[in-house]
């Protein structure tokens, strides 16, 4: 599905990404884990081919991603919802789920809308209304619902639990377990609450100035893995 082979990326000057490499099989949850400025959205960001790699490679389904611009990942099925639950404030909801959907057919987006109102009820009350005046929960609920909306194959999602009440943690949760169960999709999440993680992943990396410091199935992880890399432990 998605594998990262040794890639460094500088920023500013400095080495942002010293020789990552992770893997996501089909089908597969994948945590990735670590503190502030650990280099997780930057690893997401450069799957995406937002910012340039220094060397290493990324392919996706067999396809080098290296050789790919930003704007032609998305039609290879990659979907991202960024960190801090982005979306267009100037745009409706509706746009908002639009701007999502480059690529696919106006038959498929409305069949796709159906299914996104059916998992997030209250943007279909809202579609008409711009997303700049969405609550912090509704602007988490818009966010994942564009990147799903064109149905992919392979989910990067940025702290989708950042700031959110118990209750739309559990939504975010229920959204990651639903995907795969359903559709057999595959997901990487950069996450800061554990407890999401090691709930919803089957794998996890933890990163740390750069680079990947540890890896292994949730089963294996104990929280003298979590004190010794992240610093706290289970709840």
């Amino acid at each position: 599905m998605l594998k990262v082979e040794n890639i460094y990326v500088n920023l500013g000057g400095a080495l942002v990404l010293n020789g990552v490499s992770i893997e996501v099989k089909d089908g597969e949850v994948v945590g990735l884990l670590g503190r502030n400025g650990a280099g997780k959205t930057t690893l997401l960001r450069s799957i995406l081919r937002l910012i340039p790699i220094a060397s290493g490679k990324i392919y996706y389904n067999g396809v080098d991603l290296t050789k790919k611009k930003a704007h032609e990942v998305p039609r290879l099925g990659v979907g991202y919802m960024p960190q801090g639950h982005r979306v267009f404030p100037r745009l409706t909801v509706l746009e908002n789920l639009k701007m999502g959907a480059l690529g696919i057919s106006n038959s498929e987006f409305e069949k796709r809308l159906e299914e996104i109102y059916n998992i997030f009820p209250v943007l279909k009350e809202r579609r008409k209304q711009l997303a700049g005046t969405l609550s912090g929960g509704e602007r988490m609920m818009l966010s994942i619902a564009r990147a799903l909306i064109s149905n992919p194959i392979l989910l990067l999602m940025d702290e989708p639990s950042e700031g959110l009440m118990p209750a739309l943690v559990d939504k975010v949760k229920e959204v990651i377990k639903d995907r795969k169960r359903k559709e057999g999709c595959s997901t990487l999440l950069v996450e800061q609450n554990i407890d999401v993680a090691l709930e919803v992943c089957d794998r996890i990396y933890i990163m740390d100035k750069g680079c990947i410091k540890y890896e292994g199935r949730i089963e294996e992880i104990n929280k003298e893995v979590l004190l010794k890399h992240i610093g706290v432990t289970r709840t």
